[in-house]
């Protein structure tokens, strides 16, 4: 019997101490599993989430602190509040004081350190990092010797705005930047990154995906034209419901809409094929979330898309289903300090467009900016405003918030206005009558009552207007504004209408893009309006016979017919041309304008434009 026991105690004993070796080990291999789950950014951002939750929403009065301390809490939550608002919406100040923020308290609080940090991503090990990795570390890099020109910089350095052939048949060229090009880069460019380098990327992760706008959020900060997500890849309605991708292995493997992210630089589209936002969860995230400055409204499905801008200055426009296909927001960038005519125009003899581009602001022209999308027309018409003399009031009205004018001529007096959801553009154009302003911009004649108000401004409501247009010729910008007087009832007759517009526009500044993205000025247009007051013949009254007065009045009933239909009303004379990389003088100046531009010129520079005249065309008649 106490053998029997002896035994039953042993193998109880065997048990207990195999159980506590379990436990034990089950649990060092969960403490294990846990401490590698931490060290991810999905973890991370969501410990920085939760925290900086009870950061700004804590009482503080259950802190019991001293008035002092609770004074400086107080403050200190309140600015991360507001930054934390204004990181959202464009504003690189607030950006930066969030992200030094984490970097501070993640560096105090996560108890990081060479080894930890290396797990997060994988620095010492570069055949491990993903494209997105190996991209945000470059950028890093160049960004800390560069600033903002960073991506500028690297794409110039490495010809990364070239042509290639595209995928699909291997003949059309396209712009893109691949993920074999981001490997040999960081090849070439990768080197030993400090403790501090490292945590400022993996900030940057945390942020761009809790605050920030995901993969491109660093590189809307850069000095491009713009960058668009959601325009390329299978929309979501191909791939959800029933033609989900795992029905059909052949289509697992296509670019679906949530991984496009495209650039804009220097007129060229290029697709950043390396890079997603993974989900589509994440680029609904942000759409909904980069239009929001300054609370435009909601964005719904009665309200596809939204026309913004953000604190920066950049125009943004979002787009949503059912509106379009997929998701998606364009942000355009205006480099307000490249708005210089010597800095925009620069091919071979470009200081014949430059000086009559000036002499036309300084002489009180009314000037039409014309071009398609992407070739320069707002950038050139902020060049264009330094002309303008610094007594004249400024009134503008835009879409969104472009021009931004008062960032680059701060003295001068200048109000903007724009459309909002219940204040259209005519009405703000007709509020300008009211605001004392001697010269009109409008950022962009786009609407047909805009058009038809700008026509009659033109005519009786300041000295003279400055305006974009997206026309591709002078006479399909005659034609639309002809056709917009007619639509909104201003006039019935096309050649009553068409008088008008020619009546009230001297110049067109066509721009143009040509296929490697460079832009210049295609020509400067003059209209000249054909002398309209002639008699009708008459022949017939001084005819004996009545052969003779028959076949006479047919002639005064031909000419009546020809001007009541066909006659021209208006010449279009190019006065500069662009040929083989070249300007060159072509028509000159009509009497007319030369007359009247004269009237509004300073003695220096009547001289000035006399002599640039005779230099470029030669002596004038009279």
């Amino acid at each position: 019997m106490l053998y029997v026991f002896n035994w039953l105690l042993i193998l109880v004993l065997v048990l207990l101490a195999g159980a506590l070796l379990y436990f034990r080990m089950s649990g060092r291999k969960l403490e294990k599993q846990t401490e590698e789950r931490a060290y991810t950014i999905e973890a991370m951002t969501a410990y920085v989430k939760q925290t900086l939750h009870d950061l700004t929403s804590s009482n503080l009065y259950d802190l019991g602190l001293s008035e002092e301390a609770f004074r400086r809490r107080k403050h200190k939550r309140a600015e991360l509040k507001k930054a934390l608002r204004g990181c959202t919406s464009g504003d690189t100040r607030d950006k930066a004081y969030v992200k030094q923020f984490l970097y501070d308290f993640l560096l105090q609080s996560y108890q990081l350190d060479e080894t930890s940090i290396n797990r997060i991503l994988p620095f010492d090990e570069p055949y491990e990092l993903s494209p997105q990795d190996q991209f945000d570390i470059l950028l890093y890099q160049y960004k800390k010797r560069y600033r903002q020109n960073g991506l500028s910089e690297l794409i110039r350095k490495y010809d990364l705005d070239r042509p290639k052939l595209g995928i699909e048949d291997g003949k059309t060229e396209s712009y893109r930047i691949t993920t074999e090009e981001i490997h040999e880069i960081y090849k070439k460019e990768s080197r030993r990154l400090h403790f501090e380098d490292k945590l400022h990327i993996v900030v940057q992760r945390i942020y761009q995906q809790y605050k920030g706008f995901s993969v491109v959020d660093e590189i809307r900060d850069m000095k491009i034209d713009g960058v668009s997500g959601g325009v390329s890849g299978i929309p979501p309605s191909v791939w959800e419901g029933e033609w989900e991708f795992q029905s059909d292995s052949l289509l697992r493997e296509v670019p679906k809409s949530h991984d496009s992210v495209w650039i804009f630089y220097r007129g060229k589209s290029i697709h950043l094929a390396f890079l997603s936002f993974g989900t589509e969860q994440e680029l609904k995230r942000v759409s909904q979330n980069i239009y929001k400055y300054n609370y435009p409204g909601q964005l719904s499905e009665a309200n596809g898309f939204k026309v913004n801008e953000m604190a920066d200055g950049s125009r943004v426009v979002v787009l949503r289903p059912r509106f379009s296909e997929s998701w998606a927001f364009f942000v355009r960038k205006f480099d307000v300090q490249s708005a210089t005519l010597e800095q925009l125009i620069q091919d071979e003899n470009a200081q014949l467009p430059i000086e009559l581009i000036a002499y036309l602001v300084k002489g009180a022209r009314i000037t039409a900016v014309t071009g398609a999308q992407g070739s320069g027309k707002t950038t050139l018409l902020m060049a264009m405003v330094k002309f303008i003399s610094a007594t004249f009031p400024i009134r503008v009205q835009e879409m969104s918030f472009e021009l931004h004018l008062r960032k680059i001529y701060k003295d001068r007096n200048i109000l903007s206005f724009r459309e909002t959801e219940t204040i259209s553009g005519q009405d703000g154009l007709d509020i300008q009558k009211k605001t004392d302003g001697t010269v009109n911009i409008l950022g962009e004649v786009a609407t047909d009552p805009v058009a038809a108000w700008m026509i009659q401004m033109a005519q009786v409501a300041s000295l003279f207007t400055l305006f974009t247009h997206h026309a591709k010729t002078f006479r399909d910008l005659v034609y639309s504004l002809r056709n917009s007087l007619l639509k909104t009832g201003v006039f019935t007759n096309e050649k009553v209408a068409e008088q008008q517009v020619i009546s009230v526009i001297n110049f067109d500044i066509h721009l143009k893009r040509d296929v490697n993205g460079s832009r210049y000025i295609e020509r400067i247009t003059e209209c000249v309006p054909l002398d309209q007051e002639m008699d009708y013949p008459v022949l017939y009254r001084q005819s004996e016979k009545l052969e003779e007065k028959v076949v006479a009045f047919m002639e005064t009933a031909t000419e009546y017919f020809r001007r009541s239909t066909d006659r021209v009303l208006y010449a279009a004379r190019n006065v500069i041309e662009f040929h083989d990389g070249r300007y060159v003088a072509a028509h000159p100046v009509s009497d007319q304008n030369v007359q009247e531009m004269q009237e509004h010129l300073s003695d220096a520079d009547r001289a000035a434009f006399a002599a640039y005249l005779t230099a470029n065309w030669g002596e004038r008649n009279g």
